[in-house]
């Protein structure tokens, strides 16, 4: 039988407490991306907190399993792979003259939306609530 924590209603081995390290790993890329030069998409990519959080999402993925957190974190690889989809797609507007200002505009976008979904998971994950799993592009 699994115990079960009381406060969270999880059970104990479920690792809520990895969640919420791996959201604040991903915000403090953000916040890297936004006072530095660097974009936010860049930072989150390729950033070491965020290299870490991707990491510790796949390692730990497993203890999730069967509970709300696991959307969680599939929520957060999502993020991870289709920002990098989407910093390709700018990069390669960017090869050209004419695609520039669409590389630039493709980053910035992809840096807002990385934003959008930290903040969003992780208050979702503050109020115990899963995040959507039926997703296709977003």
């Amino acid at each position: 039988m699994t115990d079960i924590d009381g406060r969270t209603g999880l059970p104990a081995s479920a690792p809520l407490g990895v969640t919420h390290l791996i959201y604040a790993l991903h915000a403090w890329t953000v916040v890297i991306g936004i006072t530095t030069a660097a974009f936010v998409v860049t930072a989150f990519l390729f950033g070491w907190p965020s290299i870490v959080a991707v990491i510790l999402n796949y390692v730990k993925r497993g203890a999730a399993a069967g509970t709300f957190l696991d959307s969680h974190f599939a929520w957060q690889i999502r993020t991870f792979w289709l920002s990098l989809m989407w910093l390709a797609i700018g990069g390669l507007a960017f090869v050209s003259l004419i695609g520039i200002p669409i590389g630039w505009l493709i980053w910035v976008l992809t840096g807002l939306w990385v934003g959008y979904r930290v903040v969003r998971g992780w208050i979702a994950l503050v109020r115990g609530a899963p995040m959507p799993t039926n997703e296709r592009f977003m």
